[in-house]
């Protein structure tokens, strides 16, 4: 994959220096939402920052769309994509700080370098469905995938822009070029049907046909000609390798519900069988398949089948001399594409061995090259259509049309075969236009009209993007709030999780999201103690901030998520001495926590016994709140949960709340107005460790070594301090003996 650094201007007089921990050093780029600052914190990290302009940060609304935007942009788990570091939404200069992209954007490298081919096209491929597979699980809508927003990083291609487009999108200060710029629209898209992810998928498409010919496929010299060929027309795909060919084929059809869906297109690229959703086993592995210049070649049959040996290689494209219908030599020759028409030229259909048959398949091999074992997956093509002919390699072409060539008149890509008079489906002409008497014609007629008038509205208000190397997001979203549910994952791709973090620097990691100091999600991420100790490990595994993805996880799926590998590790306040019996490896302990109390500071309680007859909370399920009463006599006051206590100790109405003392002190170290006091009874020890797939001694290992490093260097009190300093808490500061690895 190609790169370049994006160019940086310097600062301008009154721009910030620093934006949390960001120290600003040059602007990438301005428009109406705001200014995106190049960034650096103090480990290292690399950022683009983009500080949202005064008029953004006095809208009430304005900042409520934008948080829950941007808590759609943190689920989308770090495939291929660019992640959010930071944000602060709360103060005077809301910002959002995500992953600098190191690279040219997938259009720039094909205007320097040509069309993309081999192993190149087909990372490309992956890594893309990747990002637009983990896009779409998290409940996002793109909208607007195309070659600016694909940037070739290093470690393979990353799909930017997504995440925050409500925010922008309920603004009249918009300035990118469209919320779906039109050589890349779906048809439902320009005749204003719902756009779901299926308009991804044929963006996706789209952009993957013109990274193998350079051309613009559905492109034209007006926008009229580009929705026309958008909704009327369709491309050839015979210059794409298979299983490759077929996929982008069934990811064009017009219609939504013909589609494949994102998590299908990866499974199938990756030669899985095409059931489910695509696990965090299989984005690890299209993360590594795009990351890798040396990875394996695009599987060319499904699961156990293999392409009968008589089937010929697909003809090589020929050389450009000009924009349009490519000729029977492959050699392009006239305008037609390009003036809209898209007819070929003398052979230009292609016959004998590695021609196409029926729904363009490779004449002479098994449909099994294009299907899992088992039944076809009618949206990846089912059998040909009857009188259906061989394909050929123009780029773009009408819904059917005569050839001149030797051999059966080109085949249509899509439900509908062609006219006996040589006209298009439905009676559609020569160009692809349907006679204005039929009434399917009238009807894409209609949504031509409102399309193109909604287009170029569009259109005129457009602009360059400035988040075109930032990770910044101008795509639809939706989210329901809720937790992800843990699915069963096929076994892992990696022999431990150790080497996977290594080949991929990305990590999935379970904390907790409902306890203040400890690991609370919120609209910014996540935060606490637990998060930042995994993300140490992370690091010291060669993960970055930006590899990682939190996952909040309940106590009851800790094991399941483990095992079905749909976590990495779990940092959760996962404790050995009640848990030892789980089938994990347990890594650790990072702390040694104790049972202990939660009093007002200068309260009278100053041991346990002190507590008779005072009242105590007892939140739901606390092992501790019964430890306690077992032991002396108490009025235990009945609570949901801690925060509740919280509540009930600062309005005086109990005197002590029991629990892990990391725990209560995460809760005190929020109450501001009160000074609290963990009182150090110490009646009991839990061991927090690191929770990993069992028998994962390997992993288990290293982390103990990290661990280990981070009491030896005082990274550990420094976070104990960050997260507890307000409360009197005299916390464990010595490392605890290491666990055995098993």
């Amino acid at each position: 994959m190609g790169n370049g650094m994006p160019q940086i201007a310097p600062l301008q007089p009154g721009d910030p220096t620093r934006l949390g921990p960001f120290v600003l050093s040059g602007r990438l780029g301005e428009g109406g939402q705001g200014v995106v600052y190049f960034g650096q914190d103090q480990a290292g990290e690399r950022a683009a920052v983009k500080l949202l302009h005064v008029k953004f940060s006095g809208d009430a609304t304005a900042r409520s769309r934008f948080a829950r935007e941007l808590r759609a942009a943190q689920r989308v788990a770090s495939f291929c994509t660019a992640g959010v570091l930071a944000a602060d939404l709360e103060g005077d200069t809301p910002y959002i700080a995500s992953e600098f992209i190191d690279g040219r954007s997938l259009r720039e490298a094909v205007e320097e370098n040509g069309p993309l081919t081999g192993s190149g096209l087909e990372r490309l491929a992956v890594g893309t469905a990747t990002a637009l597979t983990a896009i779409h699980q998290a409940g996002i809508v793109h909208r607007d995938f195309k070659p600016d927003n694909v940037l070739l990083a290093v470690d393979g291609p990353r799909v930017v822009d997504f995440g925050i487009a409500r925010i922008l999108d309920s603004t009249a200060t918009i300035t990118s070029r469209a919320i779906g710029t039109p050589a890349y629209m779906a048809p439902e898209q320009i005749s204003g049907g719902r756009v779901g992810p299926p308009a991804d998928v044929f963006s996706w498409a789209s952009t993957i046909a013109y990274a193998a010919t350079g051309d613009v496929v559905f492109g034209g010299k007006s926008i009229a000609v580009v929705l026309n060929r958008i909704l009327n027309h369709d491309i050839d795909t015979g210059m794409l390798p298979e299983p490759l060919g077929g996929v982008v084929r069934a990811c064009l059809r017009k219609s939504p519900d013909e589609r494949p869906t994102a998590d299908q297109i990866l499974l199938r690229l990756l030669g899985r069988a095409v059931s489910g959703d695509a696990s965090a086993v299989v984005l690890s592995e299209g993360a590594a398949h795009a990351a890798d210049p040396d990875a394996t070649r695009l599987a060319r049959t499904g699961p156990g089948r293999a392409l009968p040996t008589g089937a010929g290689p697909l003809p090589a494209g020929g050389a450009r001399t000009g924009g349009g219908a490519r000729t029977g030599g492959g050699v392009r020759t006239g305008t037609g594409a390009e003036a809209g028409t898209g007819a070929r030229t003398g052979s230009g259909a292609w016959s004998g061995t590695g021609g196409h048959a029926g729904n363009d398949m490779p004449t002479g091999a098994s449909r099994s090259a294009l299907s899992s074992s088992g039944p076809t997956d009618p949206r990846f093509g089912g059998a040909p259509h009857e009188g259906a002919g061989s394909g050929g390699h123009g780029a773009v072409r009408p819904g059917a049309g005569k050839s001149d060539a030797t051999g059966p008149a080109p085949a249509r890509i899509g439900p509908a075969g062609t006219g006996p008079d040589g006209t298009g489906p439905d009676g559609a002409g020569p160009d692809g236009i349907m006679p204005a008497g039929t009434g399917r014609a009238r009807r894409r007629r209609r949504g031509l009209v409102g399309a193109l008038a909604a287009a170029l509205a569009v259109v005129a208000a457009g602009g360059a993007i400035i988040a075109a190397k930032t990770g910044f997001a101008f795509g639809g979203a939706s989210e329901d709030g809720g937790d992800a549910v843990v699915t069963p994952r096929p076994s892992p791709t990696y022999a431990s999780v150790y080497e996977k973090a290594r080949r991929t620097k990305r990590l999935t990691i379970g904390v907790r999201g409902d306890v203040p100091g400890v690991g609370l999600e919120q609209a910014s991420g996540f935060s606490g103690f637990d998060v930042d100790v995994a993300t140490s490990i992370a690091r010291s595994l060669k993960v970055p901030a930006s590899g990682i993805t939190f996952r909040r996880i309940g106590v009851n799926d800790r094991v399941r998520a483990l095992t079905d590998h749909a976590l990495d590790m779990i940092v959760a306040t996962y404790s050995y001495d009640d848990n030892r019996d789980d089938a994990v490896t347990f890594a650790g302990p990072y702390y040694t926590a104790h049972a202990d109390l939660l009093v007002l500071a200068g309260s009278r309680i100053k041991k346990l016994e002190d507590l008779a007859g005072r009242r105590m909370c007892a939140p739901a399920g606390s092992t501790t709140a019964r430890l306690v009463a077992d032991k002396v006599n108490v009025e235990q006051v009945r609570a949901g949960n801690y925060a509740e206590c919280m509540d009930l100790l600062t309005y005086g109405k109990v005197d002590a709340v029991p629990g892990d003392d990391l725990i209560i002190a995460g809760f005190a170290d929020r109450v501001a107005s009160l000074k609290l006091s963990v009182l150090g009874l110490r009646l009991t020890d839990q061991r927090y460790a690191v929770g990993l797939p069992r028998k994962d001694v390997r992993t288990c290992r290293a982390v103990e070594d990290v661990i280990s490093r981070m009491y030896g260097d005082g990274t550990m009190r420094d976070l104990l301090r960050k997260h507890f300093g307000n409360v009197d808490f005299d916390p464990e500061r010595d490392a605890p003996p290491k666990l055995a690895c098993r």
